[in-house]
């Protein structure tokens, strides 16, 4: 991973905007969009900063100034100077889906991010919603968090009762914590990896490292595939011992080649 992801919030919030025309006016919009307001290079309050200036020799020069405020530039159509990029957005509200290059190519990123407006139904943002609404419900009926990111990994996934990928009623939350998915028991799984290539993984093993509590593996197992897992999952090097952790546990195995 070459940038380190994130979301901004700048609601409210002064960011500098340099240069006019076409490229400028594109990022007001954005600005705007997200809440923030748009100020020229002298106001000493603003949090980050874009330079849409088409003359190199002028971009860069007040890049430079910017940068030496303290200041986190964007210097646009110019990714080598960039201290931050801008990724092409599937805004489905409060669900925000960001595609980046790296400043590699913009147009990849739009092609992708016209992919997935096909995949997420238009009320995925009011389902995001009345999930946080719920909240203290959830709590309240999962008071140990593990048990509580279990419920909602099994109603989120595909087929559940809340798979994302579904379209949805505004009582689809209520009708889920009356009736509730089937408790899914605590249980270890044994994966015999057949390439250490994370782009062979099978669609059943990349849901499942997304799902584990815990994960073991042997000590050749890739990093690129190891980091296919939850961020929060504990990592064990070795096979699994008894007794084994509560929730779900994957064992990865890597086959020796031929």
């Amino acid at each position: 991973m070459d940038q380190l992801p994130i979301f901004v919030n700048v609601r409210g919030r002064k960011v500098i905007l340099v240069g006019e025309g076409d490229a400028a006016d594109a990022k007001r919009r954005l600005i705007e969009r997200a809440g923030g307001i748009s100020v020229d290079a002298d106001d000493k309050e603003a949090v980050l900063a874009f330079v849409a200036v088409e003359d190199e020799i002028e971009a860069l020069a007040g890049a430079a100034e910017l940068k030496a405020r303290g200041l986190l530039v964007n210097v646009v159509d110019r990714p080598e100077h960039c201290d931050f990029t801008t990724p092409a957005l599937v805004d489905r509200a409060p669900v925000l889906v960001a595609i980046g290059t790296g400043g590699a190519s913009a147009g990849m990123a739009k092609a992708i991010r016209q992919r997935i407006e096909t995949l997420l139904p238009e009320n995925l943002g009011m389902l995001a919603k009345s999930v946080s609404n719920a909240r203290d419900a959830i709590r309240a009926q999962w008071p140990q968090a593990a048990d509580r990111r279990r419920a909602l990994d099994q109603a989120f996934a595909a087929g559940g009762s809340l798979d994302p990928f579904k379209s949805h009623s505004a009582s689809a939350i209520d009708t889920w914590l009356d009736t509730g998915d089937a408790d899914q028991p605590s249980r270890l799984v044994e994966i015999s990896l057949l390439s250490g290539n994370a782009d062979d993984l099978t669609l059943l093993t990349a849901r499942l490292l997304g799902e584990a509590d815990h994960i073991f593996h042997d000590a050749h197992v890739p990093a690129a595939i190891l980091n296919r897992a939850r961020a929060d999952a504990v990592r064990h090097e070795g096979a699994p011992q008894a007794p084994v952790p509560e929730g779900l546990v994957l064992y990865l195995r890597l086959l020796e080649s031929g």
